[in-house]
């Protein structure tokens, strides 16, 4: 089907003439005969100097291609639905000051924990095709750095830039799972799949671990919780000089108590490989169907007109200068 986005435009066509006709007049002056031209030498007469109110018709056909392409013409192809299927995925990660101890093992070499996160977090996002991701960061509180969307790129790119230290050096749990609860509410039909990693225990927020907990399992949303870190052996750390980290401060058994309670799984990530189990863990989960989206194909087809226009133009000028230099040489 063809249609026009844009049909208001071709208000704008009688746009020159009323310009034309309400134009205000010049101050009377006296009345000068105009300089001969070429064409008046021609026809032996000589013309009084008259302004123009109305387009020429060339120029009336130029206004109406460029109105047109203005309208932009649309071609519309036959609906097509495209059903939605998916899992609802939340993910908290924990930007405490822990988080930048260099105690994880990552392409040969130690590195800090959220660099881990970061790289793992991102390949898994990327092969969440179909799903909906949101991200929470959370420090001496919890906020929302992205709402739930297919927008996977920007989720990516979001967590890529987290920073260590951006909410605050200590770590609240409880209050990132009372956030997710919260967002989670809006949506009628979901998995409600909570992701919280984390390196420590709870030791800020408005919300404890168990009172989340009570909430999230409520609101029907299971916490998949992972512990980051190893068991104290490492490269650097800012927590404990000479090479040996300061140590695992993770409270797993409130990670353990959270995920067993909600339906989920707590994972020990000391390495990579632990961070990635949860690629299994989630695939096995059924996606949930979502309203169909429909959608009709759009084909624009304004540069058409608007090329047509520029040839017109072209030709115009064209034709008007050899008329000049036809003019010319018939006056000599």
């Amino acid at each position: 089907m063809f249609e026009f986005a844009w049909p208001y435009a071709f208000l704008l066509l009688p746009l020159p003439w009323l310009i034309a006709r309400f134009r205000p007049l010049p101050a009377k002056q006296p009345l000068r005969l105009r300089m001969p031209s070429y064409a008046s030498r021609a026809h032996g007469t000589e013309t009084l100097q008259k302004a123009p109110r109305l387009l020429s018709w060339p120029e009336a056909v130029l206004w109406l291609l460029l109105v047109i392409a203005a309208a932009n013409p649309t071609w519309l192809d036959e609906p097509v639905v495209v059903p939605n299927e998916g899992r609802d995925i939340m993910l908290a990660v924990d930007l405490s000051g822990s988080m930048i101890e260099e105690d994880m093992a990552y392409q040969g070499r130690y590195v800090d924990r959220l660099s881990v996160v970061k790289a793992v977090l991102s390949d898994f996002i990327e092969k969440r095709e179909g799903d909906r991701l949101g991200l929470i960061l959370f420090g001496d509180t919890a906020f929302l750095q992205t709402p739930l969307t297919r927008d996977l790129n920007t989720v990516s790119k979001m967590l890529t830039e987290a920073q260590i230290g951006l909410v605050g050096k200590a770590t609240a749990i409880g209050d990132a799972i009372g956030l997710a609860v919260k967002r989670f509410e809006q949506k009628e039909q979901s998995n409600r799949i909570l992701i919280l990693l984390t390196d420590g225990q709870n030791t800020a927020g408005n919300l404890q671990p168990d009172e989340a907990l009570v909430l999230a399992r409520d609101a029907g949303i299971k916490v998949y919780t992972v512990g980051v870190g190893s068991d104290g052996r490492g490269g650097f750390s800012l927590f404990g000089m000479g090479g040996v980290g300061s140590g695992s401060s993770i409270d797993e058994a409130s990670l353990k108590r959270i995920a067993e309670q909600t339906g989920g799984l707590y994972f020990r990530a000391k390495d990579v490989q632990g961070l990635q189990q949860i690629y299994t863990e989630l695939d096995k989960l059924e996606p949930i169907s979502d309203d169909n989206q429909t959608f009709r194909p759009k084909l624009a087809l304004f540069y058409y007109p608007l090329l047509v226009a520029m040839g017109w133009l072209v030709l115009v000028l064209l034709w008007r200068q050899g008329q000049q230099l036809w003019l010319r040489s018939k006056a000599v």
